[in-house]
């Protein structure tokens, strides 16, 4: 049996969101209209640095934003942009994710990146991380070699659920013995099915949900990086 470590990207690994990053590197290349940004995109990311409303939703509303004006565009505009955004981004991630996926290298487990954002943008960060195994959102391109506005998400916990109930048959994973990490409610049937889930800067969605059952509250850590400064905190701590 193998012991795999699932890791979600955005907010658990990466900082921010890639897709987020993508869209404003295709803006500022000009390879979108700035118009757009300085529209909905804009109003909603700032609504979010503010800190109104739910880190989900935002996201969901960004993606529909990016979905809808990245149809036409070659695939590659959209391969150049990608790389932009690892090279000068792709060092902007949390000390304790990046070192958990060294530890679990060294321990010869199985380590997998799962991510709403597009796969395009998750295999380079797999690559930069020398991680073998990762999934993302798939944006279709047709025979134009154009993108045709079509995807198939990665960013919901049914689509997560799919692909690793695929995965662990695949690879003959041993769930007591593996680890999850992630953020959001996209990820909780991951991490729930697990022996070892670890809440990575949750949102409160998401330690609600775990704190609803003793058993996971029981078996579940909750890591909140800030700074320099790491904390782990019990899965049953008082949220305000």
């Amino acid at each position: 049996m193998s012991t795999a470590a699932f890791f979600d990207v955005d907010g658990t690994l990466y900082r921010d969101s890639l897709m987020v990053e993508h869209f404003k590197k295709l803006i500022k290349y000009e390879v979108l209209d700035p118009a757009i940004w300085h529209g909905d995109a804009k109003r909603k990311f700032e609504n979010w640095v503010k800190r109104h409303g739910d880190y989900e939703d935002y996201l969901l509303e960004i993606a529909d934003i990016y979905i809808q004006n990245m149809k036409g565009l070659e695939r590659d505009y959209i391969h150049f942009i990608t790389d932009q955004v690892i090279k000068l981004k792709g060092e902007r991630v949390y000390r304790f994710t990046r070192d958990r996926i060294k530890w679990h290298q060294k321990e010869g487990h199985l380590v997998v990146f799962i991510s709403g954002s597009p796969e395009y943008l998750v295999e380079k960060m797999a690559e930069k991380y020398d991680v073998e195994h990762f999934v993302g959102t798939k944006y279709f391109v047709g025979e134009d070699n154009r993108f045709t506005g079509e995807i198939e998400p990665m960013w919901d916990s049914e689509s997560k659920n799919k692909f690793l109930c695929q995965f662990i048959l695949k690879h003959e994973v041993d769930l007591e013995a593996s680890y999850a990490y992630g953020d959001t409610t996209g990820d909780y049937h991951m991490l729930k099915m697990v022996g070892h889930p670890v809440l990575i800067n949750p949102i409160k969605k998401l330690v609600e949900i775990f704190q609803e059952d003793p058993e996971l509250v029981q078996k579940a850590s909750i890591i909140v990086e800030r700074k320099d400064v790491i904390y782990q905190i019990p899965a049953d701590v008082k949220i305000l």
